[in-house]
């Protein structure tokens, strides 16, 4: 009896394990989602450590889809306003001023769309 009872239960965990889904962890201090507190971008999900004022605390956002206003990378590694969502190009003008205080703001294009093109 010993014998089979082994090979089943062993059976039965494989079974189990397949059948429960794998969260994907989220760490106190990485992997964050949108809307939790961040320092750095790298923190989030998102790759987007947003805020509103220089006085305001930091959280994670999403990245800024077509259209909407958004930031060039920057080594800070948090935003105004979000970079521009992959594939998508941030249309900025880069001045000196705007490189030092983080606030040289465009719009995401397309680069694959001449219509867009200014």
């Amino acid at each position: 009896m010993a014998n089979i009872l082994y090979p089943c239960v062993l059976l039965a965990m494989l079974l189990l394990a397949e059948a429960v889904p794998m969260e994907q962890e989220r760490g106190l201090v990485f992997n964050l989602d949108a809307g939790e507190l961040c320092l750095q971008s790298a923190q989030c999900k998102s790759h987007c450590c947003h805020r509103d004022s220089g006085l305001s605390l930091a959280r994670c956002a999403p990245k800024a889809a077509e259209l909407q206003e958004c930031s060039r990378k920057s080594l800070y590694g948090v935003y105004y306003k979000c970079p521009c969502e992959r594939g998508l190009s941030c249309n900025a003008d880069m001045t000196i001023v705007g490189a030092i205080t983080n606030t040289d703001f465009g719009v995401c294009q397309d680069p694959a769309d001449p219509q867009e093109s200014r």
